[in-house]
């Protein structure tokens, strides 16, 4: 059964999280505070983190941050926000997604599922082919770790999932909506302009001096592809 901590400072909205995802077969922790939401989640085996951005004592953008230097799980942030800045950098730190109240537990419920089961497949396939070398970039995936030419590069979760993603498929052409797709897990659901950010993110870490080799060619009007 796949555990899920809600890190949620609102009752009425934690219970109803809880209730419908209980129904769906999860096993549900709750937290309602930011700090003790983050000790739980480090100090316990969860599957998945749903975390409210406005939280007491530590919100929910510093809860990603540190989760994200031990763990690679879906976090979907919970957040009243609609400023699609909040949004980018939610999903820039790390966040895999967002989503804003009101929202329906039926969507809830179907986020949850894609996720896991997206993650789930990353880890297998992570597993299968462990290790791919390209032009002196080797992605070492048992450790999801980025080296360029020795040194190793910090990649947030996205940015590393999209990179294997496109390395692991060269000179094939992927459009925005597929890559976010393939890499959110999910279909139609969230702006796919944050592909747009993630990879010029990306090429800022792998396609830097003094090599600036390029690695991720952008077709214009069509999408990016990754170059062997």
């Amino acid at each position: 059964m796949d555990r899920i901590l809600i890190i949620e400072d609102d009752e009425s909205i934690a219970q109803l999280e809880r209730d419908y995802l209980e129904m769906n077969g999860f096993e549900i922790d709750i937290e309602a505070d930011g700090e003790a939401g983050l000790q739980k989640a480090e100090s316990d085996n969860y599957d998945l983190i749903l975390l409210d951005l406005m939280l007491p004592i530590m919100n929910g953008f510093e809860i990603c941050r540190q989760l994200r230097k031990k763990t690679e799980i879906p976090i979907l942030m919970i957040t009243a926000k609609t400023d699609d800045i909040d949004k980018i950098r939610g999903l820039g730190i790390g966040a895999d997604d967002y989503i804003v109240k009101p929202f329906s537990p039926n969507e809830l419920v179907a986020r949850v599922k894609a996720h896991l089961s997206r993650y789930k497949r990353l880890v297998q396939r992570e597993n299968s082919v462990r290790e791919i070398s390209i032009k002196g970039l080797r992605i070492d995936q048992a450790s999801r770790r980025v080296f360029l030419h020795g040194e190793e590069k910090t990649l947030t979760a996205k940015e590393y999932d999209l990179l294997v993603f496109l390395a692991a498929h060269p000179n094939r052409v992927f459009n925005k909506d597929e890559l976010f797709e393939r890499i959110w897990g999910l279909d139609a659901i969230g702006d796919n302009s944050t592909i747009t950010v993630h990879i010029r993110r990306i090429r800022e870490k792998i396609e830097t001096a003094p090599h600036r080799q390029k690695f991720i060619e952008t077709i214009w009007g069509v999408g990016y592809r990754f170059l062997p």
